[in-house]
Formats: C-alpha cells, sequence, structure tokens
C-alpha cells in the first residue's frame, strides 16, 4: 500500500470530528509548503522535507501534533504546551481536543520555519567541494623525495603552507633562481618550517 492510501484508510477509520480536523490539518502542511512529503512513519502521517517537520497521531480524546525539531522553533502564539520531559527534547507538540479551533495560521508559520530549518541544516551538512590538488613540480618533487626527513615534513604541511611553497618556486623567472630557491626550500621543509620563515 502506497503511503497516501494509507493515510486515507487511517483518516477513514477515525471518528467524524478527528477525520475532519486531520484533513484540514493535511491541507494546511500542504498549502505551507508544496514541496513537503507526505509518508506514514511510526503509524502517524508524517510529513518531511529535507528531514521530517511534523507528524499527526490520533489519540482517544484529541489529535497531537509533533514538530520533531519543535525546539529550534519560534512559538510566538504558543501552541506549544510543555511538559518537564518534553523541556528536554528536541519534539514539541500541542494537542487539539473535539470541538477546540486550530490557530491555522500559527501552524502553518510553525510549517514554513521546520522547512527553512531542514534546509538550512541540509546546506551546512553539505561536504565542501574539494581543494584543486596542488602540482608538485618534478624537480622539487624529486628533491624531496631524496630526502625522507624532508618529505614527511612536507606530506604533514598545511595544503596554504604547499601552496607558499609552490607559488615562490614557480614565480622564479630565471633557471638559477628556481633552483635556490628549492636548495633553500628543501633546508626550511627539513626543519618543518613553513615558507614565511624564508628570508631573502
Amino acid at each position: 500500500m502506497q503511503p497516501q492510501e494509507h493515510i486515507n484508510s487511517f483518516i477513514a477509520g477515525l471518528p467524524e470530528w478527528q477525520r475532519l480536523l486531520m484533513v484540514r490539518l493535511r491541507q494546511l502542511v500542504r498549502g505551507a509548503h508544496p514541496t513537503v512529503d507526505e509518508t506514514w512513519s511510526n503509524n502517524a502521517p508524517t510529513y518531511r522535507h529535507k528531514g521530517t517537520i511534523v507528524s499527526l497521531h490520533a489519540f482517544k480524546t484529541c489529535v497531537s501534533v509533533w514538530f520533531h525539531k519543535g525546539a529550534q522553533l519560534k512559538d510566538p502564539h504558543g501552541l506549544f504546551k510543555l511538559t518537564e520531559k518534553d523541556a528536554e527534547r528536541a519534539v514539541r507538540k500541542f494537542k487539539v481536543n473535539e470541538n477546540e479551533p486550530v490557530n491555522e495560521k500559527a501552524f502553518q508559520d510553525l510549517v514554513k520555519q521546520a522547512v527553512k530549518l531542514n534546509e538550512s541544516e541540509s546546506r551546512a551538512a553539505e561536504p565542501r567541494a574539494a581543494r584543486k590538488a596542488l602540482a608538485l613540480p618534478p624537480d622539487m618533487e624529486l628533491c624531496l623525495k631524496r630526502d625522507e626527513e624532508a618529505w614527511q615534513h612536507w606530506e604533514r604541511f598545511s595544503h596554504g603552507h604547499k601552496k607558499e611553497y609552490l607559488e615562490w618556486i614557480t614565480d622564479a623567472r630565471q633557471e638559477e633562481t628556481r633552483k635556490r630557491r628549492i636548495a633553500k626550500a628543501l633546508e626550511m621543509i627539513r626543519e618543518g618550517q613553513g615558507r614565511d620563515a624564508i628570508v631573502e
């Protein structure tokens, strides 16, 4: 059974007041953000966008709305009702009883906040683009690899330290200057010192 079919079947089996409320809450979630995915999880209609946003739970006397990262959301209308246990958790909940109105604008605002939160966390989690590998000139590589201690230091250097040395050497206009710089670099690298330690 597809998630939406499962949800439709679940809602159809609820008492009328819960059924009407669930249908309306479902509409409000979809209306708050068009790309929210609807699925069935933990025996409840659950809505996701780059992570879980909100789920709707039907109990005997109420419908309970769970915002799974609610602790990070602003709730100026006071929809969330905190217990001592809830205060220690990320989830925030509010209950709707029979014949009790829902602050639809406040509810949709929470959904929109939750969407933005998941989007920002998703962007932060994206791996940074890999740095462009530094091309070690053959003559310098040969010198470094002939000196075990220098090569070990070179391997441990940061990307920035390596780049400074390579730019200094490749910027040499004359072959003699280049050779002198490589020799000096080898000496400093063997000591584990960065390019900024060299005084020309």
